[in-house]
């Protein structure tokens, strides 16, 4: 019997305001069995924050050691601490056939794309315009003006990159673009790349 689902990567990218985290919650009322990947940082936790939540928290000796035994898909040093994507859950996570989900720049998105290209499938997402996207910014109420002026320079490199991506998604009616999302997401479990080729073609012989 072929499995009908596969465990898979998708990545999101997209301009801070385009409505990722909105999406997703509309997403993950249609699709079960996935990940959200958390970080991993050795900074204490903020108050509100939760292990395993908002962040894998460890030790600085931890996050090293897991450096030495390459577990990192990628890492960095922030402010004398760590902050990276820890292989460990993702591999689990993949190993129990589930949807692992990036929220990630372009930088990041190059990186998982470098290393494992194959079960990959990334959507950038963005607003129909920059005026839009200023707009949303300025909605919020949430940044200062220098913030949202660096969030905008930001989006205006980031657009640059979106044909490197499998799948553009113009967030302007939030039902459509959920909907785009959706299928988006299942269609990654179902890569032909994703399944065993020598497997798939006894099985399919055999019965």
């Amino acid at each position: 019997m072929i499995d009908e689902k596969k465990g898979a990567i998708l990545i999101l990218s997209g301009p801070s305001g385009c409505g990722k985290s909105t999406l997703l919650k509309e997403v993950y009322k249609d699709i079960t069995d996935y990940y959200f990947s958390i970080s991993t940082t050795t900074r204490a936790p903020r108050i509100g924050e939760k292990d395993g939540v908002d962040y894998f928290f460890v030790t600085k000796e931890e996050f090293e050691k897991d450096i030495e035994n390459d577990d990192f898909l990628e890492y960095a040093k922030v402010h004398d601490n760590y902050y990276g994507t820890s292989l460990k859950p993702i591999k689990k996570a993949l190993d129990e056939g589930k949807l692992v989900i990036f929220d990630i720049d372009v930088q990041g998105h190059e990186i998982v794309r470098t290393k494992l290209d194959s079960i990959v499938t990334s959507v950038f997402i963005t607003t129909p315009s920059l005026k839009v996207l200023e707009s949303r910014l300025n909605s919020r109420n949430t940044d200062s003006s220098e913030i949202i002026e660096k969030r905008i320079k930001n989006a205006k490199g980031e657009v640059e990159y979106f044909q490197n991506y499998d799948y553009l998604i113009i967030n302007d009616d939030l039902q459509i673009a959920a909907k785009q999302l959706v299928c988006i997401a299942n269609i990654a479990r179902i890569k032909s790349k994703l399944f065993d080729n020598n497997k798939i073609i006894s099985t399919w012989l055999e019965n």
